[in-house]
């Protein structure tokens, strides 16, 4: 009996060590991901690097909690799901109220069904007052008819529950959601007019939304505290609309509940931009919580795709029985790891993997580690061309292996970065995060390419952003690229400048 439990245990290992395997085969930039079974961490890992204490923004995952947040207020007797909307901002409203503007209820704004025809987005978010904006657009469907994912829809909810509790979201969730989790008082970005952003701009550590996968999962209960009613959960896990229209992905046709989506086999996630997750099987036990940067939303349903190949694998007790290491271990594979005897009761498998091959390929060149007669860069400053970033001025200022390199654009976003290409540098630096600019911890990792190219690889730490810059000295000029692999905000550009004396 013993020997078959044990057999059991070595081949679900040997699942998860597949499904690790096969995100690299994929090439998969995750940066972070946890698989909990049954309220335990089995498996974990952190891609160098990013760090298990450091907050991750989480864009649209944000969503969700907002959508507990509301589960709350109603089993505290504070709102009803069939309220209007109109009904909490009188003195925000236009001048002429549409039938269907009234009609818009906060279940319509959970189950993003407001009535909006087309992204608001743009010409809510562009406004100072972002209610009185959202309540000014025209309401073209009748509310409850046609599924239109908006992230306002969000914001709003969390502007009505400002409006009845009379606090900001994350005071209210402290006692009620974030300390019954464990959770440390996060950051969440707000609107101009200092509301909790709702829909977006929240940033929690990966074991932090692993938590909240885990209340998910148990219906409402953390530590034997009920954190909000099975009742809500089961609205807001259920199909509240239909999402199928328009979508070629599989796991984004399979309806949409109070901002979460559901997936097949009775799964549902929370998710955000660039493929931040909370997924949740609650037929498996299961939980993975995660972090990532895909500059497509496609590699997000590759990555839901394994995730049911695991729950496949795991729920299979022949095979991986019978071969717990059939296929798994691959020579040099970052991923390799020695079995231990038995599935951890207490202690999970945590690895720290290397950067993603594409980062490593322009980490620490081939040049790195020859002698080179590299340029003299002690104390240059170059005026820039006009470029669309508006960069005016780099100045380099250099002290033994270390070059400061100051990027001036005369505003909040002038940066200045240690600049080494024997080691990283951690440093902190300005660049936008959801809604704004922020002072981020970012990782420099840096090279010589070749006599007179250096680049420099910034990876911000609590964002999925990384940037690049690339370069390029001559006697008397700069030739400067950048580039970002994924944003909303920043776009690559090319500059040109100019030395000047000192």
């Amino acid at each position: 009996m013993r020997n078959d439990r044990t057999a059991g245990y070595r081949g679900k290992s040997a699942c998860i060590q597949q499904f690790f395997n096969q995100i690299e085969q994929c090439e998969l930039p995750v940066h972070s991901l946890i698989v909990c079974h049954h309220g335990s961490t089995v498996a974990e890992f952190w891609r160098e690097p990013y760090r298990r204490d450091c907050p991750q923004l989480l864009y649209s995952l944000s969503k969700s909690v907002t959508s507990i947040a509301v589960g709350i207020a109603w089993d505290m007797g504070l709102i009803r799901l069939d309220e209007s909307v109109i009904s909490f901002f009188p003195e925000r409203l236009p001048e002429r109220v549409s039938d269907k503007l009234s009609a818009m209820t906060i279940h319509h704004l959970l189950s993003m069904t407001a009535g909006h025809k087309g992204d608001i987005y743009p010409v809510v978010a562009k406004e100072q007052d972002w209610v009185k904006a959202f309540l000014a657009q025209e309401v073209d469907d009748e509310p409850g008819t046609q599924f239109q994912y908006s992230t306002h829809s969000t914001y709003m909810l969390s502007a009505i529950l400002e409006r009845v509790t009379g606090q900001n979201l994350v005071d209210f969730l402290m006692p009620r959601l974030f300390e019954p989790l464990g959770i440390d008082r996060p950051v969440w970005e707000t609107c101009p007019m200092g509301v909790t952003a709702g829909g977006m701009g929240l940033s929690l550590t990966t074991s932090d939304v692993a938590a909240f996968g885990q209340m998910l999962l148990n219906k409402g209960m953390s530590k034997g505290k009920r954190i909000v009613s099975e009742q809500y959960i089961q609205l807001a896990t259920s199909e509240q609309s239909d999402n199928r229209k328009g979508t070629n992905r599989i796991d984004w046709a399979q309806g949409y509940g109070y901002q979460f989506h559901r997936c097949r086999d009775g799964c549902f996630r929370a998710d955000g931009a660039f493929g931040q997750l909370c997924f949740v099987s609650p037929k498996d036990g299961i939980v993975i919580a995660a972090t990532a940067s895909y500059p497509t939303m496609d590699m997000l349903q590759t990555l839901l795709n394994l995730i049911y190949d695991l729950l496949d694998e795991v729920d299979s007790s022949g095979d991986s029985r019978e071969h717990p290491h059939e296929g798994v271990e691959q020579e040099g594979h970052p991923l390799s790891i020695e079995y231990s005897s038995q599935w951890p009761s207490v202690e999970s498998w945590s690895w720290t993997v290397p950067l993603h091959r594409e980062a490593r390929h322009t980490v620490g060149g081939k040049h790195a580690q020859q002698v080179l007669e590299l340029p003299e860069l002690h104390q240059h400053v170059y005026v820039m061309q006009p470029n669309d970033s508006g960069l005016k001025q780099i100045r380099l200022d250099a002290q033994d292996e270390t070059v400061q390199l100051h990027l001036l654009y005369g505003d909040e976003r002038d940066i200045a970065l240690p600049i080494n290409a024997a080691q990283p540098m951690r440093t902190k630096a300005v660049l936008y995060k959801d809604l704004s600019m922020s002072l981020q911890e970012v990782v420099v990792y840096a090279s010589w390419v070749n006599e007179c190219t250096l680049q420099a690889k910034l990876f911000y730490i609590e964002t999925p952003y990384v940037v690049t810059y690339i370069m390029k000295f001559y006697p008397q000029s700069i030739d400067l690229e950048f580039a970002i692999n994924v944003s909303f905000h920043l776009s690559n550009f090319i500059a040109i400048g100019y030395k000047e004396s000192l």
